[in-house]
């Protein structure tokens, strides 16, 4: 095997996540920062997917499949929280809904997502890093224990079981991890901060996927 060819197999697969419009927010930031984080230098030490997901609950229900399908190591997940002035790194993800419209115009028929699932999930990586990078870039941030009743919660809790449940290549376990974001606004959180800080917690997040990839 080339030398190249070793590298590339030995990156981590990262997989970028952030989401389209939904009723009240017709441009959503998490899409504009996922585009950005990966193309930004952290994820250079990375085999980078970008996914662009619709605000939808189907679209949650489906992402085990997708997780299933491409197998990423180290999964991040973005979505936006308008009325938050701090970046959030969201600690568990709960097994409930709400009843406001998704992107479709649609509503979830049940109260919870996954009937007989438990009633949260923790996230499948170590916060404290995470959010000491962040802070460190001079960005506002968090621990949340509740990351809404909405479409991104649906995904965190579905993204945080499999990660539970899944191993990578080498062994060890994936991580996973969703960020709210607040609305961008100039002067106080504005996009190229937010990006900045993202980039911090992205390379906190890979480190911490080295290592791991060392115990395993």
């Amino acid at each position: 095997m080339r030398a190249g060819q070793a590298k590339a197999l030995a990156l981590p697969r990262l997989l970028i996540t952030g989401f389209g419009h939904f009723p009240g927010m017709p441009t959503n930031p998490s899409a504009q920062l996922a585009r950005h984080l990966a193309r930004s230098r952290p994820a250079g030490g990375a085999a980078t997917e970008l996914r662009l997901l619709a605000t939808r609950w189907d679209e949650a229900a489906a992402f085990p499949a997708l997780l299933a399908q491409t197998q990423p190591d180290i999964v991040l997940m973005l979505g936006v929280a308008a009325r938050r002035r701090r970046v959030s790194i969201e600690i568990v993800g709960r097994n409930a809904t709400g009843a406001f419209p998704d992107a479709a115009g649609h509503r979830p028929v049940a109260h919870v997502l996954e009937p007989g699932a438990p009633a949260q999930r923790a996230l499948a990586a170590r916060p404290a890093p995470l959010l000491a990078a962040l802070r460190a870039a001079g960005v506002p941030a968090h621990l949340s224990r509740h990351a809404g009743r909405y479409v991104c919660n649906a995904l965190a809790f579905r993204a945080y079981g499999w990660a539970r449940t899944g191993r990578r290549a080498d062994g060890g376990p994936p991580l996973a991890v969703f960020v709210h974001v607040p609305r961008p606004r100039p002067g106080r959180l504005a996009l190229p901060q937010l990006a900045r800080g993202l980039e911090t917690l992205l390379a906190a997040l890979l480190a911490q996927f080295r290592q791991s990839r060392l115990r395993a």
